[in-house]
C-alpha cells in the first residue's frame, strides 16, 4: 500500500516536513508496512523555501542585506538538491515583518535587499529562480530590486534617483547594460496568487498600501509613481506593464520581476507541484493526505490542500486533509477535491496549548483517519 504524504506548514506551530512526519508516525500505526512518501509542500508563501528545501534535499543559504529601511539583515534562500534552482521568499529581504509598526512607510521602503539575494544565487550558479513575493513592505515597483542587479535608474541629470517608492516620479530614463550578464540566461518564475494591476484603484498603492503604511495623500502620490514609472518602462522596453494581472503583487514588485527578469507570473501551488514533481510521486498511491494550519473558505482558492487535491484527483484518489482549525465555508473544499477533513482539536484546550502539542495531535488526528480508511475498504455499499 503507497501512501502520500504532502501537507503545507501549520503556520505558527509546525514545518510542513514536521506536519508530514507527525502523519506518517499516526498512519503507521494503523498501516506499519505501507510504503509512504513524504512531500513537503507550500502555496509560495511564508514556508516555501524551507518545503522546498526538505523536499528536494537542498540547502540554505544566508547573507546580509539591507532591510527596507536600508539597516543590515541576515537573510536566506534555498539552493535545491540540482544545484541550479533558487528559492526565494522576498519577505526575508524585504518583509513588512521586518520594519516595526510606527517606521511604517512605503515612500522609502526599498526592495534593494531581495535583488541582493538574486545576485547572490546567480554568483553560486543558480539559473532558475523561483519567488515568492507575499509579506512586502514595500511599492517601489521593483526598481531596488533592479538597482542590486545592476540597472541604473536615472533623473533628468543622469544621476541614479534615490531608494524608495516616493521617489519614483524623479526617474526619466532606465540604462539597462549594467544588468547581471547571468540573467539573460535564468528563466524565472514568481508565485503571485493575486491579480492586482500596477495601478488605480485596485493597484499595488491603493489596495496594500494602507497595510504598510501609506496614508491617503502617499497612497496618491505611490500610485502616480508607479504610473510614471510604467510609463518609463515602455519607453525602454516597448512593453506596459500596467494591465498585467499580478504586476501590483508586492508593491508592484511583480511588474519589476517581469520587466527586468522576463518572470513568468504562477499560482504558487502550481510551481510548487511542478518543483516537488508531485504529479508524478502520487501514481499509485491508494490515499494521499494533506493539511494545513486552518481549512476554510479561502482554502478552495488555490491554497495548498486543493493544488494538492487536483492533483490527486487526476488519478481518481481519494484525499484527506488534516487541519489545525476548520473554520466557516470550509465544505468548499468538498467540491474542490478533498474527500474528507478533520481538525487536530478534539477536547476543550487553548490556542497556545495547541500549538505547543500540534505534533501529537496530527499524529493522533492522521491515525483515526488511517482507522476510517480501514472501515472504508471493508464497507460493501448495496
Amino acid at each position: 500500500m503507497k501512501i502520500v504524504v504532502a501537507p503545507d506548514s501549520f503556520k505558527g506551530s509546525v514545518s510542513a516536513l514536521v506536519a508530514a512526519d507527525a502523519i506518517e508516525q499516526g498512519v503507521r500505526r494503523v498501516f506499519p508496512e505501507a510504503i509512504i512518501e513524504k512531500v513537503p509542500m507550500a502555496d509560495g508563501g511564508e514556508g516555501t523555501v524551507q518545503s522546498l528545501v526538505d523536499a528536494t534535499g537542498g540547502h540554505i543559504q544566508t547573507h546580509c542585506v539591507l532591510a527596507p529601511l536600508e539597516n543590515e539583515v541576515d537573510a536566506k534562500f534555498g539552493i535545491l538538491a540540482d544545484g541550479e534552482t533558487a528559492v526565494i521568499e522576498m519577505a526575508s529581504a524585504s518583509g513588512l515583518t521586518l520594519v516595526t509598526p510606527d517606521e511604517r512607510n512605503p515612500l522609502r521602503t526599498t526592495t534593494y535587499g531581495t535583488g541582493q539575494l538574486i545576485h547572490a544565487a546567480l554568483e553560486a550558479g543558480c539559473r532558475r529562480f523561483i519567488i515568492g513575493i507575499g509579506g512586502s513592505a514595500t511599492n517601489d515597483g521593483g526598481v531596488g530590486m533592479a538597482e542590486a542587479l545592476g540597472v541604473r535608474l536615472l533623473d533628468a541629470n543622469g544621476k541614479q534617483i534615490p531608494r524608495g517608492g516616493g521617489n519614483l516620479e524623479q526617474l526619466q530614463s532606465i540604462d539597462m547594460t549594467g544588468l547581471h550578464p547571468a540573467i539573460s540566461e535564468t528563466e524565472t518564475v514568481v508565485a503571485c496568487d493575486v491579480n492586482n494591476p500596477l495601478t488605480g484603484p485596485d493597484g499595488a498603492s491603493h489596495v496594500y498600501g494602507p497595510q504598510k503604511g501609506a496614508t491617503p495623500k502617499m497612497i496618491k502620490t505611490l500610485d502616480a509613481s508607479l504610473a510614471h514609472f510604467d510609463k518609463v518602462l515602455v519607453q525602454t522596453l516597448g512593453k506596459s506593464f500596467n494591465d498585467i494581472p499580478g504586476a501590483g503583487a508586492a508593491g508592484g514588485l511583480g511588474a519589476g520581476l517581469m520587466a527586468f527578469l522576463n518572470a513568468e507570473l504562477k499560482l504558487g501551488v502550481d510551481i510548487m507541484i511542478d518543483a516537488v514533481n508531485l504529479k508524478e510521486r502520487v501514481k499509485g498511491a491508494s490515499v494521499v493526505f494533506t493539511g494545513e494550519g486552518q481549512l476554510d473558505f479561502q482554502t478552495a482558492f488555490g491554497k495548498t490542500p486543493v493544488g494538492v487535491a487536483k492533483v490527486a484527483k487526476a488519478h481518481n484518489i481519494p484525499v484527506i486533509a488534516i487541519a489545525g482549525g476548520i473554520a466557516e465555508g470550509a465544505e468548499a473544499v468538498y467540491e474542490a477535491g478533498i474527500d474528507a477533513m478533520l481538525g487536530i482539536v478534539q477536547e476543550p484546550m487553548s490556542l497556545e496549548v495547541a500549538v505547543e502539542d500540534a505534533t501529537r495531535l496530527i499524529a493522533d488526528t492522521a491515525e483515526q483517519a488511517a482507522r476510517l480508511v480501514v472501515i472504508g475498504n471493508n464497507l460493501r455499499i448495496q
